[in-house]
Protein backbone atom coordinates (compact mmCIF):
# COMPACT_ATOMS: atom_id res chain seq x y z
CA UNK A 1 0.00 0.00 0.00
CA UNK A 2 2.74 2.24 0.81
CA UNK A 3 4.21 1.76 -2.44
CA UNK A 4 0.96 2.87 -4.31
CA UNK A 5 0.56 5.71 -1.87
CA UNK A 6 4.24 6.96 -2.73
CA UNK A 7 3.72 6.47 -6.98
CA UNK A 8 0.05 8.24 -6.43
CA UNK A 9 1.47 11.66 -4.67
CA UNK A 10 5.04 11.03 -7.03
CA UNK A 11 3.15 10.89 -10.22
CA UNK A 12 0.15 13.76 -9.16
CA UNK A 13 3.12 16.02 -8.85
CA UNK A 14 0.50 18.38 -6.73
CA UNK A 15 -0.96 17.79 -3.19
CA UNK A 16 -3.06 14.84 -3.42
CA UNK A 17 -6.42 14.67 -0.92
CA UNK A 18 -7.39 11.55 0.72
CA UNK A 19 -10.40 11.38 -0.99
CA UNK A 20 -8.92 11.33 -4.30
CA UNK A 21 -6.50 8.75 -3.22
CA UNK A 22 -9.34 6.77 -1.89
CA UNK A 23 -11.17 6.85 -4.88
CA UNK A 24 -8.00 6.00 -7.13
CA UNK A 25 -6.74 3.00 -4.88
CA UNK A 26 -10.61 1.81 -4.46
CA UNK A 27 -10.52 2.12 -0.20
CA UNK A 28 -12.55 4.03 2.33
CA UNK A 29 -11.39 7.56 3.27
CA UNK A 30 -10.61 6.19 6.85
CA UNK A 31 -8.33 3.39 5.37
CA UNK A 32 -6.49 5.83 3.30
CA UNK A 33 -5.63 8.26 6.32
CA UNK A 34 -4.61 5.15 8.51
CA UNK A 35 -2.70 3.84 5.19
CA UNK A 36 -0.69 7.54 5.08
CA UNK A 37 -0.17 7.70 8.26
CA UNK A 38 1.90 4.44 7.52
CA UNK A 39 3.58 5.41 4.74
CA UNK A 40 4.56 9.28 6.33
CA UNK A 41 6.56 6.74 9.17
CA UNK A 42 7.80 4.63 6.88
CA UNK A 43 9.75 7.31 4.49
CA UNK A 44 11.07 8.85 7.30
CA UNK A 45 12.69 5.88 8.66
CA UNK A 46 13.86 5.17 4.83
CA UNK A 47 15.69 8.55 4.92
CA UNK A 48 15.96 8.96 1.20
CA UNK A 49 15.72 12.51 1.01
CA UNK A 50 12.01 13.92 0.43
CA UNK A 51 8.74 13.61 2.84
CA UNK A 52 5.30 13.69 2.41
CA UNK A 53 3.57 17.23 3.81
CA UNK A 54 -0.01 17.87 4.52
CA UNK A 55 -0.74 20.88 2.45
CA UNK A 56 -3.29 22.86 0.59
CA UNK A 57 -5.90 19.98 1.80
CA UNK A 58 -3.96 17.16 0.86
CA UNK A 59 -0.51 15.76 0.67
CA UNK A 60 2.54 16.07 -1.34
CA UNK A 61 6.31 14.91 -1.71
CA UNK A 62 9.04 17.59 -0.68
CA UNK A 63 12.43 17.91 -0.40
CA UNK A 64 13.21 19.05 3.26
CA UNK A 65 13.82 22.46 3.77
CA UNK A 66 17.44 21.32 5.59
CA UNK A 67 18.55 19.72 1.55
CA UNK A 68 17.02 22.29 -0.45
CA UNK A 69 20.59 24.25 -0.57
CA UNK A 70 22.70 21.61 -1.26
CA UNK A 71 20.59 20.96 -4.35
CA UNK A 72 19.94 24.57 -5.37
CA UNK A 73 22.38 24.18 -8.53
CA UNK A 74 19.70 21.59 -9.67
CA UNK A 75 16.73 23.52 -9.01
CA UNK A 76 15.44 25.41 -12.01
CA UNK A 77 14.15 28.30 -12.51
CA UNK A 78 15.63 30.74 -10.27
CA UNK A 79 13.43 32.37 -7.87
CA UNK A 80 10.58 35.24 -8.70
CA UNK A 81 11.89 38.62 -6.58
CA UNK A 82 10.83 38.57 -3.06
CA UNK A 83 7.07 40.47 -3.21
CA UNK A 84 7.06 44.22 -2.30
CA UNK A 85 5.44 45.22 1.05
CA UNK A 86 2.41 46.82 -1.28
CA UNK A 87 1.96 43.16 -2.71
CA UNK A 88 2.01 41.61 0.35
CA UNK A 89 -0.22 44.68 2.17
CA UNK A 90 -2.87 44.22 -1.17
CA UNK A 91 -2.40 40.17 -0.73
CA UNK A 92 -3.45 40.38 3.18
CA UNK A 93 -6.74 42.42 2.38
CA UNK A 94 -7.58 39.78 -0.48
CA UNK A 95 -6.32 36.82 1.52
CA UNK A 96 -8.78 37.90 4.88
CA UNK A 97 -11.52 40.12 3.53
CA UNK A 98 -12.52 37.64 0.20
CA UNK A 99 -13.93 37.62 -1.85
CA UNK A 100 -13.10 41.67 -2.09
CA UNK A 101 -13.19 44.22 -5.21
CA UNK A 102 -10.36 46.53 -6.39
CA UNK A 103 -12.26 49.52 -4.57
CA UNK A 104 -12.21 47.45 -1.31
CA UNK A 105 -8.69 46.74 -1.26
CA UNK A 106 -7.71 50.10 -2.51
CA UNK A 107 -10.13 51.89 0.46
CA UNK A 108 -8.29 49.08 2.85
CA UNK A 109 -5.28 50.42 2.17
CA UNK A 110 -5.68 53.28 1.40
CA UNK A 111 -3.67 53.86 -1.98
CA UNK A 112 -3.59 51.42 -4.86
CA UNK A 113 -4.15 48.11 -5.81
CA UNK A 114 -1.96 48.38 -8.70
CA UNK A 115 -0.23 45.11 -7.75
CA UNK A 116 -3.38 42.58 -7.87
CA UNK A 117 -2.08 41.68 -11.43
CA UNK A 118 1.26 40.66 -10.31
CA UNK A 119 -0.28 38.59 -7.74
CA UNK A 120 -2.66 37.01 -10.78
CA UNK A 121 0.67 36.29 -12.82
CA UNK A 122 2.35 34.68 -9.97
CA UNK A 123 -0.80 32.58 -9.49
CA UNK A 124 -1.64 34.04 -5.76
CA UNK A 125 -5.13 35.30 -6.46
CA UNK A 126 -7.70 34.97 -8.84
CA UNK A 127 -11.16 36.60 -10.08
CA UNK A 128 -13.89 34.25 -8.01
CA UNK A 129 -16.74 36.37 -9.68
CA UNK A 130 -18.84 40.18 -9.88
CA UNK A 131 -20.23 42.23 -6.78
CA UNK A 132 -23.84 42.93 -7.08
CA UNK A 133 -22.59 46.86 -6.80
CA UNK A 134 -22.91 49.40 -9.80
CA UNK A 135 -20.90 48.36 -12.18
CA UNK A 136 -20.57 44.24 -11.00
CA UNK A 137 -16.87 44.50 -10.55
CA UNK A 138 -14.49 41.97 -10.35
CA UNK A 139 -14.33 39.93 -6.77
CA UNK A 140 -10.81 38.59 -6.03
CA UNK A 141 -10.20 36.28 -3.55
CA UNK A 142 -6.80 33.74 -3.39
CA UNK A 143 -5.87 29.98 -4.53
CA UNK A 144 -4.62 27.13 -3.72
CA UNK A 145 -1.24 28.41 -5.11
CA UNK A 146 -1.51 30.85 -2.40
CA UNK A 147 -2.16 28.27 0.27
CA UNK A 148 1.35 25.77 -1.28
CA UNK A 149 3.50 29.26 -1.29
CA UNK A 150 2.58 30.28 1.96
CA UNK A 151 2.30 26.49 3.47
CA UNK A 152 -1.29 26.73 5.14
CA UNK A 153 -3.54 23.66 5.07
CA UNK A 154 -6.35 26.05 4.69
CA UNK A 155 -7.39 29.82 4.73
CA UNK A 156 -8.22 29.01 8.66
CA UNK A 157 -4.44 28.84 9.49
CA UNK A 158 -4.25 32.64 8.83
CA UNK A 159 -2.74 34.50 11.44
CA UNK A 160 -4.72 36.22 13.18
CA UNK A 161 -5.59 39.91 11.98
CA UNK A 162 -3.63 41.61 14.65
CA UNK A 163 -0.58 39.37 15.31
CA UNK A 164 1.37 40.94 12.53
CA UNK A 165 0.09 40.02 9.47
CA UNK A 166 1.15 36.85 7.38
CA UNK A 167 4.58 38.01 5.71
CA UNK A 168 6.40 35.39 8.17
CA UNK A 169 4.91 32.82 6.41
CA UNK A 170 6.93 33.15 3.37
CA UNK A 171 9.55 30.21 2.76
CA UNK A 172 12.77 31.41 1.71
Amino acid sequence: MSALIGAALLAAGRPVTARELAATLDLPEQTVRREFQAFERTLAAADLGFVAEAVAGGWRLIVPPALVACLSPLLAPPPLPALSSAALEVLAVIAYRQPVTRAEIEAMRGGSAGTVVPLQERELVKVVGRSDAVGSPLLYGTTARFLLDFGLDSLGELPPLGSGGFSHLLRG
